[in-house]
């Protein structure tokens, strides 16, 4: 891979991501969910920092190995953010960008997977 991580789209996704998750533990009612806001905003940073850890290694099947766990962690993401809105936390409007962004950005992860392979 000659382009750095900062410049894939999924990346910025990830930081997106990142960013609206982090608003939204912010709120009230998340004040008092220590360990779940910890554990949101542990895997929405895996996925970045798994993109970035991936890339530096420039060998495809190394990138994969660490574009699957981003995957992996986009998916905790997306869980918890369905858990948030059953412990009724949050309102489904609330959590709407984030979620449909976290399955935008696993269909990215999978695609970038795919284009991977094809160049081994």
């Amino acid at each position: 891979m000659t382009k750095s991580f900062e410049e894939f789209e999924v990346y910025k996704k990830g930081i997106l991501l990142a960013k609206l998750i982090f608003e939204l533990v912010n709120n009230k009612p998340f004040e008092r969910e220590f360990g779940f806001k910890d554990q949101i905003k542990r895997a929405v940073i895996s996925i970045t920092n798994n993109i970035a850890e991936g890339s530096e290694y420039n060998n495809n099947k190394q990138f994969i190995k660490y574009l699957k766990i981003a995957k992996g962690s986009c998916s905790e993401v997306r869980s918890m953010l369905i858990l948030a809105k059953e412990l009724e936390l949050t309102s489904p409007l609330e959590i709407e960008k984030s979620y449909y962004l976290s399955i935008e950005i696993s269909q990215n992860l999978s695609n970038f997977i795919k284009y991977l392979k094809t160049k081994m």
